[in-house]
């Protein structure tokens, strides 16, 4: 077979362990797969931690990768593949151990990234190349894949099953809640506490909505939890560290909005169709914003690239990243009523 396929494909491998928004970008590629090659099996090896998010999604064969394994943990995928070829591999992540991998995947056709975009020499690793294309979103990268196999359509459907409700009780006054993400996996992203508990005392005072934190178990969102908890001046319902992937995804489905940084609950927020005040100041929000809520974005990253850089946006390498403390502190607490107040207008409850 070469590409594009004339004929849908009898099986493709994807593989993409993580994170928790890459493996959102990755759905809307795994849907449309599903809507227009119906018959092809489709296999993805995927991170144990994600895994958990998506494992009730019906037609797909899951190779879990455990990290925490070390070595044995490739002999295991070894193990799940060796009995397996498949007609194409769609290398789509950039990264030395993904790319050790997709060594383990027997496949006519490897896919991988054009060599202007792949880092951690996957092209070494890919006999095949998607088209290069400029200044995209990570999802419209991502379709590069699909467009390549010869699926020039789009479907932006997630459909993650929410099948473990979280039990939730809102006090008798609020019927609708607003759940603030506070933290990212990388901590320069992260807006400050005095921000945080500020915006959260005027959705509950100015919106009559309860404010509810969510994070998970690690000390800088348990910190940041705790800070915005002494700070604020009104009742809020603080879930970090109490939740499952499941449950979390339950939490935020059920929201009237989420407001985060570029991190996982961002996307998961995107995958279950939950508008976002994303704060956006340390990365590119036109390339890794939440997807579906590009009009709430909170933008402030050509001021941190004019200040770090001497230079605007246009000018700097794509995904250029701000590292700096005092980037997302460009931010200001009216940026995010503001945008609040555009969402309300456009969304009453």
């Amino acid at each position: 077979m070469s590409l594009p396929f004339k004929q849908p494909p009898e099986n493709i491998c994807i593989l993409r362990l993580s994170a928790i928004g890459d493996v959102c970008h990755t759905l809307p590629i795994v849907r449309t797969l599903q809507k227009h090659w119906p018959d092809t099996k489709l296999s993805w090896i995927i991170g144990k931690t994600e895994y958990q998010l998506v494992d009730q999604i019906p037609n797909i064969n899951f190779i879990v990768f455990d990290k925490s394994r070390g070595l044995k943990a490739y002999k295991d995928i070894y193990q799940q593949l060796k009995n397996s070829e498949f007609d194409a591999l769609l290398h789509m992540q950039m990264s030395l151990r993904t790319s050790f991998i997709s060594t383990l995947v027997r496949s006519k056709i490897k896919l991988g990234f054009d060599k202007q975009r792949a880092k951690d020499l996957q092209w070494l690793f890919s006999n095949s190349q998607i088209p290069y294309k400029a200044k995209q979103h990570v999802i419209d990268s991502f379709f590069g894949f699909t467009e390549t196999l010869g699926i020039a359509q789009h479907e932006y459907q997630w459909d993650i099953p929410v099948k473990h409700p979280l039990k939730l009780t809102l006090p008798a006054d609020k019927t609708h809640y607003v759940v603030i993400s506070p933290c990212s996996s990388m901590a320069y992203r992260n807006w400050t506490a005095e921000g945080y508990a500020a915006v959260a005392d005027w959705i509950y005072t100015q919106q009559n909505m309860q404010v509810i934190l969510s994070g998970g178990h690690t000390a800088i969102e348990k910190e940041m939890a705790g800070n915005i908890g002494r700070l604020v001046t009104t009742p809020i319902i603080d879930l970090t560290a109490k939740t499952d992937l499941k449950q979390l995804l339950s939490l935020l489905h059920n929201a009237y909005c989420v407001i985060s940084p570029d991190s996982g609950p961002a996307h998961m927020s995107t995958a279950v169709n939950t508008p976002v005040i994303g704060l956006y100041a340390c990365t590119n929000p036109e390339r890794a914003r939440p997807y579906l809520s590009e009009q709430w974005t909170v933008n402030r990253y050509p001021e941190a690239i004019q200040k770090k850089f001497k230079t605007g946006v246009d000018e700097v390498k794509w995904g250029t990243r701000v590292r700096d403390d005092w980037a997302m502190k460009l931010i200001s607490i009216d940026d995010v009523t503001a945008k609040f107040s555009q969402l309300i207008q456009a969304n009453p409850v």
